[in-house]
C-alpha cells in the first residue's frame, strides 16, 4: 500500500500537527506501508526551511517533498498544486492533514480527479472554538464554498479523539469516522537526561519548583488563565517558577509579558521560547508539574509527551486527552477557570504522594494508549477498510 500524506507545513514552530506527522509516517512504515509526505517549505512566518525543492528527501524510511510557498496566508504553493495534480494517481490513498489550507484543497481536488480516495485529519479546526474564534466570517465563507465539498467527498475522517469527532460532525463532517489517537516514541521519554542542560540555559530555574507550559504560545492555549492562576499559586508557594516554552506571534507574547508584570510575577516567569530535542527533554526533567490549560485541543501531543515523561499534569476539560487522563487518574482535569486551575496547580505542588501516583499512572497510560505501534496498526487498518469499502461500492 502506497499512501501520500499532505500537510501545509512540517515546521516544529507550528506545534503539534507538524510534530505528529513524522511520527505518523514512522509508525506506518513500521506497519509495512509505503509513505510519502508533500508539504511547503514553510518554517514559520517569513521563514523557509533550507531543503531541496520538488524532489524527495529520505527520512527514516519515508520520503518528503517540499515545495515553495508563495503566501503566508493559507500557505499557497503553486508548485505543490502542479505536482499533486500530476502524481496523486501514483498512490492508493491520500491522507490530508488540515483544512482551510491551499495544500488541503489542492490535494483533495487532485485525488478526486485521479480517482484516488482521500482521508482528512481536520486537526481540530471544526470544533466550536476554532470556528468562532479564528477569522470567524472568513471561515464561514470558506467552509461553505471550499471545505464542505471537500468533506462531502472524503472517503473517511481521521480524528484523534472521540470529542473531536463529535464536534466535527456537529459542524457537518459526515464521512465515515475513524478515531485513532496519535502516538509518540514513548521510549525516548522513559529515561530523561536530567535537568542540567536546561538549568545552564535558564539559571533562574535552579532550585525552583518549575511549573512547565510547553506548547505553541497562542490565544487558545489558555495562557490568559495560566498567568493569573500562577500569581495565586506563587502567593502560596514562593519557590514556584513558571516556564513558558514555545513561540508565538510577537504582539501576543508582548501582551502576555505585560500581563505577567501587572500581576507582579514577571520575575517568576521564564519565557524559554521554542524547545525541541534534548532541550525539551531537559525541561521535562527540570519540571515538577506540567500544565496545558487550553480552551480547545483536539489532542495535545505535548501533554502526551509529558505523560510519557512521568510528569504530574494539570489540564482542562477542553483538551481531548483529558478524558483518558481523568479515567486513569494520571493528572488533574479542571474547567477553563482561573481559580480551578490555581487550586489544581497548588494541590500538586503541595502533595508529593499525589505527584508520585500521577507520575506512575501517566507513564502507564502513555505506554498503553499512545505508542507508535498502536497508531501505525490502527491507521493501516483504517486505510484497508477505506480501500475495501471503495472497491465494494
Amino acid at each position: 500500500m502506497k499512501v501520500l500524506h499532505v500537510i501545509p507545513s512540517l515546521s516544529a514552530r507550528h506545534g503539534g500537527p507538524s510534530v505528529a506527522l513524522p511520527l505518523i509516517a514512522r509508525s506506518l512504515v513500521q506497519a509495512g506501508v509505503s509513505v510519502d509526505v508533500a508539504t511547503t517549505d514553510d518554517d514559520g512566518p517569513g521563514m523557509r526551511v533550507d531543503v531541496p525543492l520538488g524532489r524527495p528527501v529520505q527520512r527514516d524510511g519515508w520520503r518528503v517533498f517540499h515545495f515553495r510557498k508563495q503566501t503566508e496566508f493559507y500557505k499557497v504553493s503553486l508548485p505543490f498544486r502542479s505536482w499533486v495534480r500530476r502524481h496523486a494517481g501514483d498512490y492508493d490513498l491520500v491522507h490530508i492533514h488540515a483544512l482551510f489550507s491551499h495544500t488541503s484543497n489542492a490535494a483533495a481536488h487532485a485525488a478526486r480527479r485521479a480517482g484516488v480516495p482521500y482521508v482528512i485529519r481536520p486537526l481540530g479546526v471544526l470544533n466550536r472554538w476554532g470556528m468562532e474564534n479564528r477569522r470567524r466570517i472568513l471561515k464561514q465563507l470558506s467552509f461553505r464554498f471550499i471545505e464542505q465539498p471537500i468533506l462531502r467527498n472524503a472517503a473517511a475522517m481521521h480524528y484523534t479523539a472521540e470529542a473531536e469527532r463529535i464536534e466535527a460532525e456537529q459542524s457537518g463532517a459526515t464521512a465515515r469516522a475513524e478515531v485513532v489517537p496519535l502516538g509518540i516514541d514513548v521510549g525516548q521519554f522513559a529515561s530523561l537526561p536530567g535537568p542540567e542542560k536546561f538549568l545552564e540555559k535558564f539559571p533562574s530555574a535552579r532550585g525552583r519548583d518549575v511549573v512547565l507550559f510547553l506548547s505553541r504560545v497562542d490565544a487558545k492555549k489558555g495562557l490568559d488563565l495560566l498567568l493569573p492562576a500562577f500569581a495565586k499559586v506563587r502567593a502560596k508557594f514562593p519557590n514556584a517558577l513558571l516556564v513558558i516554552a514555545g513561540n508565538g506571534e510577537e504582539t501576543f507574547v508582548s501582551g502576555l509579558r505585560k500581563r505577567s508584570a501587572e500581576l507582579g510575577v514577571a520575575a517568576d516567569v521564564v519565557w524559554a521560547g521554542f524547545l525541541g530535542g534534548a532541550d525539551k527533554l531537559a525541561a521535562f526533567s527540570a519540571a515538577k508539574v506540567f500544565t496545558l490549560p487550553s480552551y480547545s485541543e483536539n489532542f495535545g501531543i505535548a501533554l502526551v509527551e509529558a505523560l510519557a515523561a512521568g510528569l504530574p499534569t494539570v489540564t482542562t476539560d477542553a483538551v481531548a486527552v483529558s478524558e483518558d487522563i481523568a479515567r486513569h487518574d494520571a493528572g488533574l482535569v479542571v474547567p477553563c477557570e482561573v481559580m480551578a486551575l490555581a487550586d489544581a496547580l497548588a494541590r500538586l505542588l503541595g502533595d508529593g504522594e499525589l505527584r508520585l501516583k500521577h507520575s506512575v499512572n501517566a507513564r502507564q497510560l502513555a505506554a498503553r494508549r499512545f505508542s507508535l505501534d498502536a497508531m501505525g496498526v490502527a491507521l493501516k487498518k483504517c486505510y484497508e477498510q477505506t480501500l475495501t469499502g471503495r472497491q465494494q461500492a
